[in-house]
């Protein structure tokens, strides 16, 4: 057991340096041949093409994390310490990469001093907060109609200890394909201004680095969702297991199409406005994505796990945190 716990650790860390490694090696290799101006030509077609594969990735890579526990048995302290990894990343993108250049391209844009980007990231931040809120709404009347059902049985009284709700999304709480429809475009609503963080990109290191840190955080988020899946339907995992995850999964790549017709349609000073004020509304986005459902809630393990404990989630954080700020140096 000693061993297997082993390898299963090394395989965790060498993910993460490989994760690491990629983040420098975008970061170096598209952002030397694109610093010369302010914003680059929108409409350029290597800089569309990117953003295309940034769609592509972002797809796929999301809905083989949501179907990969059906096939294979991850790491839960790795799925831990990764999701409060991947809110460090987002807290940081969203501070020091998104709010500083949307107060930067304001500062271009108008001699006005009232503070419009961090107006956009308060809206944005409330915005996803609404979100969250039609979902606590949704679900709670779904449970209801749940429990007065189940009041006139007699022989569940093990039933929902057998489903294991603790552990599971909010949006699997649910008595009807309506309100699991409805969860599901909730939940998603974060994930749509997470892909236009990408779509909007005026450099090719830009949208690179968007996609690292977005698709950083869908993984582990698929990744929990197929987990949850798994223990709460063990009867029909698969199909499921396969539809919320391309659900969850198609979400941030119709943020990037949007992002990318915004840019398709506007140039000059109207794609600088549209930019701003989409990389100010991402901030909110993002800061309420990491520090409420990252951070905050994060991984649930269902077993008892050694690095389930606030100082190592801290160090966890940090080091997204640290990863982030290190390379906006070069940026």
């Amino acid at each position: 057991m000693a061993i297997i716990s082993s390898s299963g650790k090394l395989k965790s860390t060498s993910l993460i340096v490989f994760l690491l490694l990629l983040q420098f090696s975008k970061t170096k290799g598209h952002g030397g041949d694109e610093g010369g101006g302010d914003h680059a030509n929108l409409h350029d077609k290597g800089l569309i093409l990117v953003k295309v594969w940034c769609l592509i990735i972002l797809l796929v890579s999301t809905f083989a994390g949501g179907v990969s526990p059906y096939f294979y048995r991850w790491n839960e302290n790795f799925i831990l310490l990764g999701t409060q990894f991947a809110g460090g990343v987002f807290l940081a993108t969203s501070l020091i990469h998104f709010l500083s250049d949307s107060n930067g391209t304001f500062g271009d844009l108008t001699t006005n001093t009232y503070p419009l980007a961090f107006m956009l990231a308060s809206a944005g931040f409330l915005l996803t907060m609404l979100g969250d809120c039609i979902v606590t709404y949704v679900t709670s009347n779904g449970e209801r109609e749940r429990v007065q059902v189940e009041e006139g049985r007699t022989g569940n009284e093990h039933h929902s200890k057998d489903i294991g709700m603790d552990a599971n999304p909010v949006f699997l709480r649910t008595t009807s394909f309506g309100d699991t429809i409805l969860l599901i475009l909730a939940l998603c609503f974060h994930s749509v201004f997470e892909g236009i963080a990408v779509g909007v990109s005026d450099t090719k290191a830009d949208a690179w680095r968007n996609l690292w840190t977005i698709s950083l955080h869908k993984i582990f988020a698929a990744i929990a969702m197929g987990i949850a899946l798994l223990r709460m339907l063990p009867k029909r995992p698969f199909l499921l297991t396969c539809a919320y995850s391309f659900a969850f999964a198609i979400s941030s790549p119709i943020g990037v199409g949007i992002g990318i017709a915004i840019d398709a349609t506007t140039q000059g000073k109207v794609a600088d406005w549209m930019y701003a004020i989409s990389m100010g509304l991402a901030c909110g986005v993002f800061i309420y994505v990491a520090v409420n459902h990252l951070i905050a809630k994060g991984f649930k393990p269902q077993a008892q796990c050694y690095f389930d404990t606030p100082f190592f989630k801290f160090l966890a954080v940090l080091l997204g945190v640290a990863v982030i700020s290190v390379v906006m140096i070069w940026d």
